[in-house]
C-alpha cells in the first residue's frame, strides 16, 4: 500500500490529518470530535476502527478535544512530548490518559512510519512540527508556527511533500475587525505564518522531489483561499518552482487524497 494521507479538517475550528502507510494508520492531531472525525474518514473510505495512534504537534484545543473519545473508545495511541502532556495533564478529563511521550527531536516509529518530531516557534507548551517518513517518501508537516527558522528551513528539506501554515494575509489581518494584542499575537514570531512568509519559505526549501504543497491553517476572516493559493503561486512561480501543485485543505470538509 502507497504511503498516504488526508488533511480531515484544518483551522482554528479543528485540525486533524489522516496517514496511512502498509499496515498502519494514524492521525496528526485530533482536533475534531470523535463523531466528526469518523465522519470524515468514511467520506474518504477509512474508519476509526484502524486508526492506531495519535502524534500531537501541541496543546491548543482545536488540535487535541477528540484525544479523550478516540483512546476510550477505540483505543487509540497517543503520542507527544513532555511539555505537551503536562499542560494537557493539568484538565482533569485529560489526567488518565496513558501518554507515550517522545523527545522533541528524537526520532521514534509507529509501526512502519517513521517520526521525527521537531521544535517549532508557537505559543504554546512545547510546540512541534512533524517528518514522517515510509518507504522513502518524507512528509513533513508544520500547521502552526510563528516564523521559518533554520532548523524547520532543514528539516522540511527532501520532502516530497508538504502540509504547511498559511494563516493569513498581512493586508486583511491589519484591516480586520480585531483586538490590536490578538493581531500582534498572530503576526508575532510565535503566532502564525501569513502567505507570502510561507510562500517564502517553501521557495527556499524546495528541491527537486518537492511535489505538493497543502496549504493549512487558513484564517476565515485573515485569509481568502484564493488569495492564498495566488500569493503561494505568484511566489514560487517567480523562484523558478513553479511545477509544484498547490492543494487548499479545509475546516469543514476533507482535503484531497495524497500518495506517494
Amino acid at each position: 500500500m502507497p504511503f498516504s494521507f488526508c488533511v480531515l479538517a484544518s483551522g482554528s475550528s479543528g485540525n486533524c490529518i489522516y496517514v496511512e502507510s502498509g499496515a498502519t494508520r494514524l492521525l496528526v492531531d485530533a482536533g475534531l470530535s470523535c463523531r466528526e472525525t469518523g465522519r470524515r474518514l468514511a467520506a474518504i473510505g477509512r474508519s476509526l476502527d484502524g486508526i492506531q495512534a495519535v502524534c500531537v504537534t501541541h496543546d491548543h484545543s482545536d488540535h487535541t478535544s477528540g484525544l479523550r473519545t478516540l483512546h476510550s473508545r477505540y483505543g487509540v495511541r497517543l503520542y507527544a512530548n513532555a511539555g505537551t502532556c503536562d499542560v494537557l495533564g493539568a484538565d482533569h478529563a485529560l489526567k488518565p490518559l496513558p501518554w507515550t511521550v517522545f523527545t522533541t527531536g528524537s526520532a521514534f516509529d509507529v509501526g512502519d512510519i517513521h517520526v521525527e518530531p521537531f521544535s517549532v516557534p508557537h505559543d504554546a507548551a512545547e510546540p512541534v512540527g512533524f517528518i514522517l517518513e515510509s518507504g522513502g517518501a518524507r512528509v513533513g508537516i508544520v500547521t502552526d508556527i510563528g516564523m521559518p527558522t533554520h532548523l524547520v528551513r532543514e528539516r522540511l528539506r527532501a520532502c516530497r511533500a508538504l502540509i504547511m501554515e498559511a494563516n493569513h494575509d498581512e493586508r486583511l489581518l491589519e484591516q480586520a475587525d480585531r483586538p490590536w494584542a490578538l493581531k500582534q499575537r498572530i503576526a508575532g514570531r510565535q503566532g502564525h505564518l501569513s502567505n507570502r512568509a510561507a510562500a517564502e519559505m517553501i521557495a527556499e526549501i524546495a528541491g527537486n522531489g518537492l511535489t505538493h504543497v497543502f496549504l493549512a491553517h487558513l484564517s476565515s476572516d485573515c485569509n481568502r483561499p484564493e488569495l492564498a493559493l495566488e500569493t503561494v503561486r505568484g511566489i514560487l512561480r517567480d523562484r523558478g518552482h513553479g511545477a509544484i501543485e498547490i492543494k487548499l485543505t479545509h475546516p469543514d470538509r476533507p482535503g484531497e487524497m495524497w500518495s506517494a
